[in-house]
């Protein structure tokens, strides 16, 4: 199969030449039906803004997120704060929709990610709204330790330099990923640095013609401990978990625009995975959980493909 992007730095060729494939399938159908953009559109729009509030401590359901945002009803019961999170995350959403649409390659620069963490954060709190912290952070739970508040300006400066030098060198998974990291690393706000972080990744894969990449909430642990390797050094295990995101929201495209004609590409659970191959779910369920087989969680079940198994065994072989 032919690479259509960079070849990878971190990633395996094997893995990077299954998500070219996919992302030139969808590239084929394109222009897509307006109907069908907007159901797409609509459906990961809600789908990040209810998963990426809900990783920072947000309370609303998925029901009471799609209430609050197409409905414009108040959840009895839900903070004030609750409301407008998901109020403007999803306008920071649609703000980046615009922005690719106005300009296919937008540049990524310490105004845009200003600009964003104020969109998600403004309406919660406009004294901390496009700022830099003026103070000293600790993160809790985490092994890191944030640069100290006089030295963001510096370091951000550091991020888009480094940005502009590697964004045609490393394959636009690796690109989001890594400054999805770094933002987080520096953790430049005093709130949002999250929802940010996950929005500026989002801009990347956008522009390179990636469907809206989705970090779900039942992923949260393995989210922030493959996050404590990158900020060790060790970046693969956290570049590997934002390429499963991304490989699920091709799929769930692909299948929409033109049907998954392959029983292999299917999301399945792990009961139903072990009927096609001499493993049990007891088996699948340890190799997600060390982070070997690409696998995402839908309430309390882990759902992967077969294309995905055949991957990992085919790895394992070599």
């Amino acid at each position: 199969m032919k690479l259509y992007h960079t070849k990878p730095a971190y990633l395996s060729l094997q893995t990077i030449t299954r998500i070219d494939e996919k992302w030139h399938r969808l590239q084929l159908k394109r222009p897509l039906s307006k109907t069908v953009v907007n159901k797409l559109r609509e459906r990961f729009m809600l789908e990040m803004t209810y998963n990426s509030n809900a990783i920072e401590g947000n309370s609303l359901t998925y029901k009471e997120t799609y209430l609050i945002i197409n409905e414009g009803i108040t959840v009895k019961g839900k903070s004030f704060k609750n409301h407008l999170e998901a109020k403007s995350h999803h306008d920071a959403l649609e703000f980046i929709y615009d922005l690719v649409q106005f300009d296919s390659k937008p540049t990524i620069s310490e105004t845009l990610i200003r600009q964003i963490q104020s969109l998600v954060i403004s309406p919660i709190d406009k004294n901390i709204a496009g700022k830099y912290r003026g103070g000293d952070v600790a993160i809790a739970g985490s092994g890191h330790k944030p640069p100290l508040a006089i030295e963001i300006p510096h370091k951000m400066q550091e991020l888009i330099s480094w940005f502009r030098q590697n964004q045609m060198k490393l394959h636009p998974i690796e690109l989001a990923s890594l400054i999805h990291h770094k933002i987080v690393s520096i953790h430049p706000f005093e709130d949002g640095n999250g929802r940010t972080a996950r929005i500026v990744m989002d801009i990347i894969l956008l522009r390179e013609g990636f469907p809206l990449v989705v970090i779900l909430k039942n992923d949260r642990k393995k989210y922030y401990e493959t996050l404590s390797k990158a900020d060790n050094g060790n970046y693969l295990p956290f570049i590997e978990f934002v390429t499963q995101s991304v490989e699920r929201s091709l799929n769930i495209y692909l299948e929409t625009i033109i049907g998954i004609k392959s029983d292999s590409e299917r999301f399945l659970t792990l009961s139903e995975l072990s009927k096609h191959f001499n493993f049990s779910p007891k088996y699948f369920n340890l190799l997600v959980r060390k982070g070997k087989l690409i696998a995402h969680k839908e309430g309390r079940n882990w759902l992967s493909t077969i294309e995905s198994v055949n991957s990992y065994l085919a790895g394992k072989r070599r």
